[in-house]
């Protein structure tokens, strides 16, 4: 079984940054995919980066150039968040796929409780 759990949101005024931290528990395995996702309120769930164990590493377009992913080490996924504007507001997901490369939420077996990031002046 695998446990994920965010931290690392906050308020934040439009220009600023954070940066998110992913802590798994469990079987993962390098041949797993990790992603961040995020929910808006009244808005799907929807992809914002993800990172293969190839060291690939995808973006939405919203956040290419503003965002980066990465791992530090086995068990800790990262986010890191610059020049954030008041459209990345929303609850930021952890996930993993053990199978595939997919963007779709269906296709991802874990899911962290979520951290807040709010951004506004």
């Amino acid at each position: 079984q695998v446990q994920l759990v965010e931290s690392g949101g906050g308020l934040v005024q439009p220009g600023s940054s954070l940066r998110l931290s992913c802590a798994a528990s469990g079987r993962i395995y390098s041949s797993h995919f990790l992603a961040w996702f995020r929910q808006a309120p009244g808005s799907d769930r929807e992809f914002v980066s993800g990172l293969r164990p190839s060291g690939n590493r995808y973006y939405a377009d919203s956040v290419k150039g503003r965002f980066t992913i990465s791992r530090d080490g086995a068990q800790t996924l990262l986010l890191q968040m610059n020049s954030l504007e008041p459209e990345d507001t929303g609850v930021y997901y952890c996930a993993v796929a053990t199978r595939g490369y997919s963007r779709q939420s269906e296709d991802f077996n874990y899911w962290g409780r979520g951290t807040q990031v709010t951004v506004s002046s």
